[in-house]
């Protein structure tokens, strides 16, 4: 890679980082152009103001036809490449470097709709909630922490970027900082979730942080230090053996059991987007099928016009009266 682009992409990454991006984005971002600069370099490309929309098709051309293993590349993967390169030619054009985007008009493919592999049921979901021992302040903590993924369905990383802060107990709000594509917002908090925030706030969490008073970490674990993304997926498959649930449990899993449940209990599916963090409601709409909404029944019992009723007879459909009138019509 070319001095030019090695500075290119450093000042890429800081944007990024300026723009609080989360770390797992920047990485995603930035870890796929050195590829794409080496593709240039085979071109005899070493300025970037020389590539064109050709030069990027035939990029996306090369993915497509890459095989590793024998296997090529997967749909999410080569969706994520090209989204890094559409990303990177944005921000040049955004501070000057370029003029003209070339990569404006290049689309990502479209991706594989997968539904979610496993969804608890109301009632494994509770046997898993009901295994902490609710006599330690380990297990007091434990049983906040699977309240609240299955109270608001929020992302493990989002879980562990929670400060003290975050916490609206008086309203039942918690604010989810640096969600993913580091977008914030607001999710509501259960009945339940903040019965048991309230306990580990008061409780549990000023025990765990005497050492470490100036944390402002949420969840922490007993010796004063956050609470890692590796030990909550430890916890949360540890708690769903304990309660005999057979399905591969992660805490993901509670964020697909969270949508599903409320969109097959009636919710709105944009405010379900909208507490999910989804930027597009295509990826909210695959819980309508893991949900088994009848969509042909909500329709038939909330649309306005399958409430009206026809009073005339000639509202009334019959394609023999039409026919026969046709007929008589014809010189």
């Amino acid at each position: 890679m070319s001095a030019d682009f090695n500075d290119l992409l450093f000042s890429y990454t800081e944007h990024l980082k300026v723009k609080n991006y989360s770390l797992q984005t920047i990485e995603a971002y930035s870890s796929h152009l050195p590829a794409f600069f080496d593709q240039l370099k085979q071109k005899n490309i070493t300025d970037i103001k020389r590539v064109t929309r050709d030069v990027l098709k035939d990029y996306q051309l090369k993915l497509a036809e890459h095989r590793l293993n024998g296997k090529g590349y997967a749909v999410a993967t080569i969706s994520l490449k090209t989204r890094s390169v559409k990303r990177f030619f944005a921000w040049l054009e955004e501070s000057g470097r370029l003029l003209v985007n070339p990569a404006e008009h290049i689309k990502e493919p479209k991706k594989e709709k997968h539904l979610p592999r496993t969804v608890l049921t109301e009632s494994e979901a509770r046997k898993i909630l009901d295994q902490p021992n609710l006599s330690t302040l380990t297990g007091i903590r434990d049983r906040c922490v699977l309240e609240v993924f299955y109270s608001t369905g929020i992302r493990l990383e989002e879980l562990t970027n929670l400060t003290i802060f975050d916490c609206d107990l008086q309203g039942g709000l918690l604010r989810v900082n640096k969600g993913k594509f580091s977008k914030d917002r607001v999710v509501p908090l259960g009945k339940h979730a903040v019965r048991f925030l309230k306990e580990y706030i008061t409780r549990v969490r000023p025990q765990h942080t005497k050492n470490n008073k100036q944390t402002r970490t949420l969840f922490m674990n007993q010796f004063g230090q956050p609470l890692s993304k590796q030990v909550i997926e430890l916890m949360v498959r540890a708690y769903a053996k304990k309660a005999g649930v057979l399905k591969r449990v992660t805490p993901h899993t509670f964020r697909h059991t969270f949508a599903t449940e409320l969109i097959r209990n009636g919710a709105d599916i944009n405010a379900v987007r909208e507490m999910l963090g989804h930027s597009d409601l295509r990826t909210t709409n695959i819980y309508t099928h893991v949900a088994g909404v009848d969509v042909k029944r909500t329709h038939a019992l909330h649309h306005p016009r399958e409430k009206d009723k026809e009073t005339t007879e000639d509202a009334v459909p019959d394609i023999r009266l039409k026919k026969e009138q046709a007929r008589h019509e014809r010189p």
